[in-house]
């Protein structure tokens, strides 16, 4: 009876933490769609000031830039997150749950590997810029070093979502049900209590 509270607060436990990586990754995914407004609306702004009016910008093409670099970086945890990856699903969608959650566990090594390269190299090359006061070699200088460090930020939630996944996957191999099924018995098991 004790073990089963103890599963059952570790579940709670576990859910809360989940909803807190599902809340940060659905904010950048908002994040990406702002900058891709961006993106769009200035980008028809410098179009139409350079080659209308004959008077080209010193800033928009390079905010531009700066805002697709922000976007490959917010949109990872998002796109990992709601399953927004491309995957060759040839093999892959025949698979029983338990088998996808087999293979997710083993590619998971491969993105940890490449997350672990891209949180260590991005701090460490993050703070050289800022070392440096690194700044954009345009006419209209930018600082580069706080994009510099969103890159290793955006690596950690992407990280965060990644072990997100391989715990739902480790679940689903040991306890053979998705996630979805073991929350439900749970809820069943609740009210059948009360």
């Amino acid at each position: 009876m004790k073990k089963e509270g103890r599963q059952r607060s570790y579940m709670k436990v576990w859910g809360k933490a989940e909803l807190a990586v599902d809340a940060i990754s659905n904010l950048f995914g908002r994040i990406g769609w702002f900058l891709i407004l961006y993106a769009m609306i200035f980008g028809l702004t410098d179009v139409a000031l350079r080659y209308v009016f004959h008077t080209p910008s010193l800033w928009i093409s390079i905010t531009i830039q700066y805002s697709m670099v922000l976007l490959a970086c917010v949109s990872g945890p998002y796109a990992l997150n709601n399953k927004e990856f491309v995957k060759l699903d040839v093999f892959y969608e025949n698979f029983s749950d338990r088998t996808k959650a087999i293979v997710d566990t083993i590619t998971s090594i491969l993105t940890f590997l490449y997350l672990y390269v891209l949180i260590t190299r991005g701090f460490d090359l993050a703070f050289a810029s800022l070392g440096r006061k690194e700044m954009t070699p345009t006419a209209v200088e930018i600082p580069l070093y706080h994009l510099k460090f969103m890159i290793p930020i955006c690596a950690i939630f992407t990280l965060l979502v990644a072990l997100k996944k391989l715990g739902i996957d480790l679940q689903t191999i040991f306890v053979g049900h998705s996630r979805e099924n073991i929350i439900r018995a749970h809820e069943d098991k609740d009210n059948l209590d009360k």
